[in-house]
């Protein structure tokens, strides 16, 4: 297995989860604050208290932390567990900094401590996207679905990719990008 670090988050994602996290643990805090001291009413609000919290941490469960890539598959590291995409038929690995430009999040997480999901975008369609700092984002062309990820390093992981599927075509950087 060969390991590539998460991209480091950018600014934005900083400041979108710093604030995502103050506003819900603030409107969970509320909600504690007046929650009536018995009854039905008194278990509700505990339950729409916890949600607040509760998503937060759940959004920290789900944080990229990095990709290991394998004979067979990649992991994509998350806070407690991996995700794995088997990498039979691989076709194109690109460097894409604008692939993720315009997308339309169908099901997942838009930035609260990453952007991971399910999205579609007119340029490649529905994709599976576990990234941290989209500028880095590297496009992953399977039979059946589209991933990008953001490593650290795209063009050492789009180097690695080539070498290790032999036959998948990888586009040089776009004009004006030079490697990282």
């Amino acid at each position: 297995m060969q390991h590539f670090p998460a991209a480091p988050w950018p600014t934005a994602l900083k400041v979108t989860s710093a604030l995502g996290v103050l506003v819900l643990l603030g409107v969970g805090y509320a909600a504690f604050r007046v929650i009536p001291p018995w009854g039905f009413a008194h278990r509700f609000g505990w339950g729409v208290a916890l949600v607040f919290p509760a998503i937060a941490l759940g959004s920290l469960l789900f944080v990229v932390r990095g990709y290991d890539v394998g004979p067979s598959r990649l992991e994509v590291r998350r806070l407690l567990w991996s995700t794995w995409i088997p990498l039979e038929g691989l076709s194109r690995v690109s460097r894409e900094p604008e692939a993720v430009k315009c997308s339309l999040r169908i099901f997942g997480n838009g930035g609260l401590f990453s952007f991971t999901g399910l999205y579609q975008n007119k340029t490649i369609g529905r994709f599976r996207l576990f990234a941290t700092d989209l500028a880095k984002s590297v496009v992953l062309t399977l039979p059946r679905r589209t991933v990008v990820v953001t490593p650290a390093a795209p063009h050492a992981f789009t180097e690695f990719l080539s070498r290790s599927f032999p036959g998948t075509h990888t586009p040089g950087p776009p004009p004006g990008l030079a490697p990282s």
